[in-house]
């Protein structure tokens, strides 16, 4: 039995949810965006207008990407009988899970089976990005350009349409839009993106070792020292930096052997 749920948790518009309910179906859908990708349930909702053409125990309930494949295929076989057509945009977003496209087809779904428009549903331009999510966040939590694109383009994209040149384009799609977005954001804050140095950092306030000489080792007398064997030394084998030791020599007594008489 299909329970009442918020139409602001599911997604749904109030009408398609009463619809839904209405229907009796057998899995709750908890998640719209997961429980839809499937097809199964969509199956299920044919069934109950189209018996005969739609039987549901020929349908998988599993959730991986091969068993979506068979279950989409037996449906656009079984609407093209019924002269009925899905989008294949808005399909291939359910399958993938992509952001809005399992509540635009389960829209597309009541209003080809009830011929009922819904208000709040608009144009045709669709996007099933995580923008209008992104926008949510704050400046600092929005995604960075790879992560824009691993958001956007999903592991059963990959495995579906494993064409290296294919997978880039769209890519380079998402990361097209993603630098748009950013250079919006410049205009827009300003602020932002400036740079300000108004103390020196640390590099700056490091002090950097001039190498006295490029020809070999060079020693000298140690000014801090009080003993006149005390040298300091540097090389320049160091690819240009100067390394600095201490040479201490140390005068050891001669060793008498002990030699009996």
């Amino acid at each position: 039995m299909f329970y009442a749920q918020s139409p602001k948790k599911t997604g749904l518009p109030r009408e398609v949810v009463k619809w839904l309910q209405a229907l009796d179906l057998s899995m709750y859908p908890k998640n719209v965006c997961r429980d839809f990708s499937s097809g199964y349930l969509v199956a299920e909702i044919f069934s109950r207008y189209y018996p005969q053409d739609f039987s549901v125990h020929s349908y998988d309930k599993g959730t991986s990407l091969s068993a979506k494949q068979r279950n989409w295929s037996q449906i656009e076989r079984s609407l093209q009988r019924q002269n009925l057509h899905l989008m294949k945009e808005v399909i291939d977003g359910a399958i993938h899970c992509k952001p809005g496209a399992a509540e635009l087809l389960v829209q597309e779904v009541y209003t080809l089976l009830t011929n009922r428009r819904i208000r709040d549903v608009q144009g045709p331009e669709w996007d099933f990005t995580d923008q209008e999510y992104q926008e949510l966040l704050p400046t600092l939590a929005r995604s960075t350009a790879s992560k824009a694109i691993k958001n956007n383009l999903r592991i059963t994209e990959l495995m579906a349409e494993p064409d290296i040149s294919t997978n880039q384009r769209k890519a380079e799609v998402i990361l097209h839009r993603h630098l748009e977005h950013k250079a919006i954001e410049r205009v827009l804050n300003p602020g932002r993106f400036t740079v300000r140095r108004e103390k020196p950092n640390l590099g700056q306030l490091a002090a950097k070792n001039l190498v006295l000489s490029s020809r070999g080792d060079e020693c000298f007398d140690s000014p801090s020292s009080k003993d006149p064997t005390s040298k300091l030394c540097s090389s320049s084998t160091w690819s240009g930096a100067a390394v600095s030791f201490k040479e201490i020599k140390v005068h050891q007594p001669v060793r008498r052997s002990l030699v009996s008489c």
